[in-house]
Protein backbone atom coordinates (compact mmCIF):
# COMPACT_ATOMS: atom_id res chain seq x y z
CA UNK A 1 0.00 0.00 0.00
CA UNK A 2 2.51 2.34 -0.97
CA UNK A 3 1.21 4.89 -3.30
CA UNK A 4 4.12 6.81 -2.58
CA UNK A 5 6.59 4.28 -4.64
CA UNK A 6 4.51 2.61 -7.79
CA UNK A 7 1.32 1.53 -8.98
CA UNK A 8 1.49 -2.37 -10.61
CA UNK A 9 -0.75 -4.88 -11.33
CA UNK A 10 -1.49 -5.49 -7.75
CA UNK A 11 -2.80 -2.22 -7.43
CA UNK A 12 -5.77 -2.97 -10.55
CA UNK A 13 -6.17 -6.67 -8.21
CA UNK A 14 -7.11 -4.49 -5.11
CA UNK A 15 -9.67 -2.48 -7.51
CA UNK A 16 -11.39 -4.88 -8.65
CA UNK A 17 -11.81 -6.81 -4.94
CA UNK A 18 -13.14 -3.29 -3.77
CA UNK A 19 -15.83 -3.60 -6.85
CA UNK A 20 -16.58 -6.98 -5.63
CA UNK A 21 -17.26 -5.96 -1.95
CA UNK A 22 -18.18 -2.47 -1.75
CA UNK A 23 -21.41 -3.31 -3.62
CA UNK A 24 -22.45 0.35 -3.34
CA UNK A 25 -19.77 1.74 -5.77
CA UNK A 26 -22.08 -0.10 -8.55
CA UNK A 27 -23.40 2.95 -10.30
CA UNK A 28 -22.56 6.15 -11.01
CA UNK A 29 -25.53 8.04 -10.27
CA UNK A 30 -28.22 6.42 -7.95
CA UNK A 31 -31.67 7.73 -6.88
CA UNK A 32 -33.65 5.69 -4.03
CA UNK A 33 -36.86 6.58 -1.93
CA UNK A 34 -35.22 9.49 0.42
CA UNK A 35 -34.61 11.20 -3.18
CA UNK A 36 -30.85 11.63 -2.26
CA UNK A 37 -28.54 10.75 -5.08
CA UNK A 38 -25.00 8.79 -4.81
CA UNK A 39 -22.45 9.78 -7.68
CA UNK A 40 -19.44 7.75 -8.00
CA UNK A 41 -16.24 8.83 -9.61
CA UNK A 42 -12.63 6.80 -10.28
CA UNK A 43 -9.47 8.15 -11.41
CA UNK A 44 -5.74 6.65 -11.57
CA UNK A 45 -4.19 8.75 -8.62
CA UNK A 46 -1.44 7.89 -5.53
CA UNK A 47 -0.39 5.18 -7.66
CA UNK A 48 -3.59 2.73 -7.67
CA UNK A 49 -7.20 3.41 -9.20
CA UNK A 50 -9.20 5.82 -6.64
CA UNK A 51 -13.01 5.74 -5.89
CA UNK A 52 -14.70 8.75 -4.25
CA UNK A 53 -18.46 8.48 -3.74
CA UNK A 54 -20.60 11.18 -2.57
CA UNK A 55 -24.55 11.02 -1.47
CA UNK A 56 -26.11 14.33 -1.73
CA UNK A 57 -29.74 15.62 -1.87
CA UNK A 58 -29.12 16.78 -5.67
CA UNK A 59 -26.93 15.60 -7.80
CA UNK A 60 -25.26 18.69 -8.63
CA UNK A 61 -24.42 19.11 -5.02
CA UNK A 62 -22.76 15.22 -5.17
CA UNK A 63 -21.04 16.12 -7.91
CA UNK A 64 -19.07 18.79 -6.97
CA UNK A 65 -18.64 17.32 -3.60
CA UNK A 66 -16.83 14.24 -5.74
CA UNK A 67 -14.87 16.35 -8.06
CA UNK A 68 -13.68 18.21 -4.66
CA UNK A 69 -12.61 14.98 -3.40
CA UNK A 70 -10.91 14.15 -6.27
CA UNK A 71 -8.89 17.32 -6.35
CA UNK A 72 -7.54 17.03 -3.00
CA UNK A 73 -6.49 13.81 -3.53
CA UNK A 74 -4.76 15.68 -6.62
CA UNK A 75 -3.29 18.39 -4.48
CA UNK A 76 -1.89 16.09 -1.35
CA UNK A 77 -0.33 13.53 -4.02
CA UNK A 78 1.81 16.56 -5.28
CA UNK A 79 2.89 17.07 -1.98
CA UNK A 80 3.52 13.50 -0.67
CA UNK A 81 4.78 11.47 -3.38
CA UNK A 82 8.58 10.68 -3.46
CA UNK A 83 7.82 9.52 -7.07
CA UNK A 84 7.37 13.40 -8.35
CA UNK A 85 11.10 14.83 -7.72
CA UNK A 86 8.96 18.23 -7.13
CA UNK A 87 7.51 17.27 -4.14
CA UNK A 88 8.23 18.27 -0.33
CA UNK A 89 9.40 15.07 0.74
CA UNK A 90 11.31 14.48 -2.74
CA UNK A 91 12.96 17.42 -1.67
CA UNK A 92 13.49 16.95 1.80
CA UNK A 93 15.18 13.18 0.72
CA UNK A 94 17.17 15.09 -2.16
CA UNK A 95 18.22 17.15 1.02
CA UNK A 96 18.91 14.48 3.52
CA UNK A 97 22.59 14.85 5.87
CA UNK A 98 22.61 18.77 3.93
CA UNK A 99 20.18 20.71 5.06
CA UNK A 100 16.16 21.29 6.57
CA UNK A 101 13.70 21.63 3.99
CA UNK A 102 10.92 23.95 4.58
CA UNK A 103 8.09 21.60 4.46
CA UNK A 104 3.69 22.62 4.32
CA UNK A 105 1.23 22.28 7.16
CA UNK A 106 0.09 18.96 5.89
CA UNK A 107 3.47 17.11 5.65
CA UNK A 108 4.49 18.30 8.88
CA UNK A 109 1.40 16.68 10.34
CA UNK A 110 1.97 13.42 8.53
CA UNK A 111 5.42 13.40 9.40
CA UNK A 112 4.31 13.85 13.25
CA UNK A 113 1.76 11.10 12.78
CA UNK A 114 4.36 8.89 12.00
CA UNK A 115 6.18 9.66 14.75
CA UNK A 116 3.81 8.75 17.23
CA UNK A 117 2.69 5.75 15.03
CA UNK A 118 5.82 4.52 15.84
CA UNK A 119 6.18 4.87 19.26
CA UNK A 120 2.37 3.24 19.46
CA UNK A 121 3.93 0.30 17.67
CA UNK A 122 7.29 -0.30 19.53
CA UNK A 123 9.24 0.62 16.15
CA UNK A 124 6.93 -1.46 14.12
CA UNK A 125 6.02 1.55 12.09
CA UNK A 126 8.80 3.42 10.32
CA UNK A 127 8.34 5.92 7.38
CA UNK A 128 12.42 5.69 7.01
CA UNK A 129 12.60 2.14 6.24
CA UNK A 130 12.89 2.55 2.79
CA UNK A 131 16.09 1.43 1.98
CA UNK A 132 15.94 -1.69 3.10
CA UNK A 133 12.78 -2.25 1.35
CA UNK A 134 14.49 -0.97 -2.03
CA UNK A 135 17.43 -3.59 -0.73
CA UNK A 136 14.74 -5.99 -1.01
CA UNK A 137 13.07 -5.16 -4.20
CA UNK A 138 10.20 -7.35 -3.57
CA UNK A 139 7.65 -5.01 -5.61
CA UNK A 140 10.00 -5.90 -9.29
CA UNK A 141 11.95 -8.36 -9.97
CA UNK A 142 12.36 -9.37 -6.12
CA UNK A 143 15.83 -10.45 -4.12
CA UNK A 144 17.34 -11.49 -1.15
CA UNK A 145 19.79 -8.91 0.08
CA UNK A 146 22.66 -10.19 1.61
CA UNK A 147 23.23 -9.62 5.37
CA UNK A 148 26.26 -7.52 4.37
CA UNK A 149 23.86 -5.50 2.13
CA UNK A 150 21.47 -4.74 4.94
CA UNK A 151 24.17 -3.93 7.48
CA UNK A 152 25.19 -0.87 4.54
CA UNK A 153 21.31 0.50 4.99
CA UNK A 154 20.58 -0.36 8.33
CA UNK A 155 22.38 3.53 9.48
CA UNK A 156 19.51 5.31 7.52
CA UNK A 157 16.84 3.27 9.30
CA UNK A 158 16.70 4.99 12.79
CA UNK A 159 13.74 7.70 13.40
CA UNK A 160 15.99 9.60 15.75
CA UNK A 161 17.64 11.16 12.55
CA UNK A 162 14.46 12.72 11.71
CA UNK A 163 14.50 16.40 12.99
CA UNK A 164 11.08 18.25 12.73
CA UNK A 165 10.79 21.74 13.43
CA UNK A 166 7.54 22.84 14.21
CA UNK A 167 8.12 26.53 14.85
CA UNK A 168 10.60 26.70 11.79
CA UNK A 169 8.23 24.13 9.40
CA UNK A 170 11.25 21.99 8.37
CA UNK A 171 12.14 18.52 8.16
CA UNK A 172 15.55 17.51 8.06
CA UNK A 173 17.30 13.66 7.60
CA UNK A 174 20.45 14.16 9.38
CA UNK A 175 22.29 11.64 7.12
CA UNK A 176 22.90 11.53 3.92
CA UNK A 177 21.26 8.16 2.43
CA UNK A 178 18.26 8.87 4.39
CA UNK A 179 14.61 8.88 2.58
CA UNK A 180 10.78 9.26 4.48
CA UNK A 181 8.09 7.53 2.44
CA UNK A 182 4.74 7.79 4.12
CA UNK A 183 3.15 5.37 1.84
CA UNK A 184 1.92 3.47 4.54
CA UNK A 185 0.37 6.44 6.65
CA UNK A 186 -0.35 8.50 3.89
CA UNK A 187 -3.67 7.37 2.38
CA UNK A 188 -5.78 7.54 5.41
CA UNK A 189 -4.08 10.94 6.48
CA UNK A 190 -5.31 11.88 2.61
CA UNK A 191 -8.74 10.04 3.14
CA UNK A 192 -9.62 11.97 6.39
CA UNK A 193 -8.46 15.63 4.62
CA UNK A 194 -10.60 14.29 1.43
CA UNK A 195 -14.03 13.57 3.54
CA UNK A 196 -13.95 17.04 5.46
CA UNK A 197 -13.57 18.69 2.20
CA UNK A 198 -16.40 16.81 0.68
CA UNK A 199 -18.66 17.42 3.52
CA UNK A 200 -17.63 21.31 3.46
CA UNK A 201 -19.07 21.04 -0.67
CA UNK A 202 -22.89 19.73 1.00
CA UNK A 203 -21.96 15.92 0.65
CA UNK A 204 -24.34 13.89 3.15
CA UNK A 205 -22.26 10.52 2.51
CA UNK A 206 -19.30 8.88 1.33
CA UNK A 207 -16.52 7.10 0.70
CA UNK A 208 -13.41 7.51 -0.41
CA UNK A 209 -11.01 4.40 -1.25
CA UNK A 210 -7.65 4.62 -2.14
CA UNK A 211 -6.54 1.09 -2.77
CA UNK A 212 -6.69 -0.31 0.54
CA UNK A 213 -7.51 2.63 2.57
CA UNK A 214 -10.70 3.42 3.07
CA UNK A 215 -12.82 6.49 4.84
CA UNK A 216 -16.63 6.24 5.44
CA UNK A 217 -19.16 8.77 6.40
CA UNK A 218 -23.09 9.00 6.38
CA UNK A 219 -25.12 6.03 5.16
CA UNK A 220 -26.30 5.30 1.56
CA UNK A 221 -29.33 6.85 0.10
CA UNK A 222 -31.46 3.93 1.88
CA UNK A 223 -30.07 3.88 4.86
CA UNK A 224 -27.83 1.07 4.34
CA UNK A 225 -24.42 1.07 6.14
CA UNK A 226 -20.84 0.74 3.95
CA UNK A 227 -20.09 -2.68 3.86
CA UNK A 228 -16.68 -3.53 3.63
CA UNK A 229 -15.06 -7.21 2.36
CA UNK A 230 -12.18 -7.93 4.61
CA UNK A 231 -9.57 -9.99 2.43
CA UNK A 232 -8.72 -13.74 2.95
CA UNK A 233 -4.90 -13.43 2.96
CA UNK A 234 -4.63 -17.37 1.36
CA UNK A 235 -7.41 -17.08 -0.87
CA UNK A 236 -7.50 -15.32 -4.87
CA UNK A 237 -8.25 -12.07 -4.76
CA UNK A 238 -11.90 -11.35 -4.08
CA UNK A 239 -12.49 -14.56 -1.61
CA UNK A 240 -13.17 -12.94 1.87
CA UNK A 241 -12.53 -13.71 5.02
CA UNK A 242 -15.13 -11.66 6.68
CA UNK A 243 -17.67 -8.59 5.99
CA UNK A 244 -18.27 -5.27 8.37
CA UNK A 245 -20.81 -2.66 8.12
CA UNK A 246 -18.90 0.69 8.57
CA UNK A 247 -20.21 4.45 9.19
CA UNK A 248 -17.81 7.19 10.12
CA UNK A 249 -15.09 4.87 9.89
CA UNK A 250 -11.79 4.20 8.24
CA UNK A 251 -10.79 0.97 7.41
CA UNK A 252 -7.19 -0.57 6.42
CA UNK A 253 -5.74 -3.22 5.60
CA UNK A 254 -2.03 -5.01 5.90
CA UNK A 255 -0.76 -7.85 4.57
CA UNK A 256 1.93 -10.16 3.07
CA UNK A 257 -0.19 -11.25 0.13
CA UNK A 258 -0.05 -7.66 -0.95
CA UNK A 259 3.55 -8.22 -2.56
CA UNK A 260 5.67 -10.83 -2.06
CA UNK A 261 8.01 -13.21 -4.03
CA UNK A 262 8.65 -17.18 -3.07
CA UNK A 263 11.62 -18.46 -3.03
CA UNK A 264 12.10 -22.16 -2.03
CA UNK A 265 8.57 -22.19 -0.38
CA UNK A 266 9.40 -19.47 1.64
CA UNK A 267 7.25 -16.16 1.38
CA UNK A 268 9.39 -12.70 1.43
CA UNK A 269 6.86 -9.78 1.28
CA UNK A 270 7.26 -6.39 1.67
CA UNK A 271 6.51 -5.54 5.00
CA UNK A 272 9.82 -5.54 7.03
CA UNK A 273 10.80 -5.50 10.39
CA UNK A 274 12.97 -2.16 11.21
CA UNK A 275 14.94 -4.09 14.10
CA UNK A 276 15.42 -7.05 11.78
CA UNK A 277 15.24 -5.70 8.06
CA UNK A 278 14.04 -9.04 7.54
CA UNK A 279 10.26 -9.62 7.00
CA UNK A 280 7.90 -9.94 9.61
CA UNK A 281 6.47 -13.42 10.06
CA UNK A 282 3.81 -13.10 12.92
CA UNK A 283 1.12 -12.18 10.94
CA UNK A 284 -0.38 -13.12 7.65
CA UNK A 285 -3.20 -10.00 7.55
CA UNK A 286 -4.06 -7.28 10.05
CA UNK A 287 -6.78 -5.02 9.50
CA UNK A 288 -7.70 -2.59 11.63
CA UNK A 289 -10.88 0.22 12.07
CA UNK A 290 -10.76 3.35 13.61
CA UNK A 291 -12.82 6.63 13.42
CA UNK A 292 -9.79 8.44 11.25
CA UNK A 293 -7.84 7.17 8.48
CA UNK A 294 -4.65 8.27 9.74
CA UNK A 295 -4.78 6.31 12.50
CA UNK A 296 -6.16 2.85 10.63
CA UNK A 297 -3.79 2.97 8.06
CA UNK A 298 -0.77 4.09 10.37
CA UNK A 299 -1.68 1.42 13.20
CA UNK A 300 -2.25 -1.60 10.63
CA UNK A 301 1.74 -2.07 9.12
CA UNK A 302 2.74 -1.15 12.88
CA UNK A 303 0.51 -3.71 14.21
CA UNK A 304 1.45 -6.82 11.30
CA UNK A 305 5.27 -6.09 12.74
CA UNK A 306 4.72 -6.43 16.43
CA UNK A 307 3.05 -9.72 15.85
CA UNK A 308 -0.94 -11.13 17.04
CA UNK A 309 -0.39 -10.54 20.91
CA UNK A 310 0.97 -7.01 20.92
CA UNK A 311 -1.08 -5.77 18.35
CA UNK A 312 -3.93 -6.88 19.86
CA UNK A 313 -3.31 -6.14 23.30
CA UNK A 314 -2.26 -2.53 21.44
CA UNK A 315 -5.83 -2.62 19.42
CA UNK A 316 -7.62 -3.07 22.62
CA UNK A 317 -5.73 -0.28 25.29
CA UNK A 318 -7.33 2.07 22.05
CA UNK A 319 -10.45 3.79 22.17
CA UNK A 320 -12.35 4.11 19.18
CA UNK A 321 -9.85 1.56 17.36
CA UNK A 322 -10.26 -2.50 16.53
CA UNK A 323 -9.10 -5.26 14.64
CA UNK A 324 -8.94 -8.28 12.83
CA UNK A 325 -5.25 -10.19 12.87
CA UNK A 326 -4.77 -13.56 11.35
CA UNK A 327 -2.00 -15.06 12.80
CA UNK A 328 1.14 -16.97 10.65
CA UNK A 329 -0.98 -20.03 11.55
CA UNK A 330 -4.41 -18.88 9.76
CA UNK A 331 -6.07 -17.96 13.11
CA UNK A 332 -8.47 -15.10 12.81
CA UNK A 333 -7.83 -13.15 15.87
CA UNK A 334 -11.01 -10.31 16.62
CA UNK A 335 -10.51 -7.31 19.27
CA UNK A 336 -13.30 -7.46 21.58
CA UNK A 337 -15.33 -4.67 20.15
CA UNK A 338 -15.47 -6.11 17.04
CA UNK A 339 -16.98 -9.55 17.42
CA UNK A 340 -20.57 -8.70 17.17
CA UNK A 341 -19.83 -7.09 14.20
CA UNK A 342 -17.81 -9.00 11.54
CA UNK A 343 -19.77 -11.89 9.96
CA UNK A 344 -16.78 -14.48 9.46
CA UNK A 345 -17.42 -16.02 6.22
CA UNK A 346 -17.64 -20.49 6.45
Amino acid sequence: MDWLRRGSLSSFKVWFFLMLTLGFLCSSVSESHSNDVLIKRSQYLMGTLVFVTGVAPEEKVAKDAVAAGLAEIRRIEKLMSTWIPTSELSKVNAAAGRHPVKVSSENMEVLKASMHMAVLTEGGFNIAVGPAVDAWNVSREGRIPSDKELDAVRPFISLENIVLDEQAGTAYLKHAGMQVDVGGIGKGYTADLVVDVMQKEGATAGVVALSGDIKTFGRMPDQERFVFGIQHPRKEQGHTLGRIELENEAVSTAGDYQRFMMKDGIRYHHILDPATLQPARGSQSVTVIAKDGVMADGLDTGIFVMGPEKGMALIESLSDVEGVIVNAQGEVLVSSGLKSRLKLEP
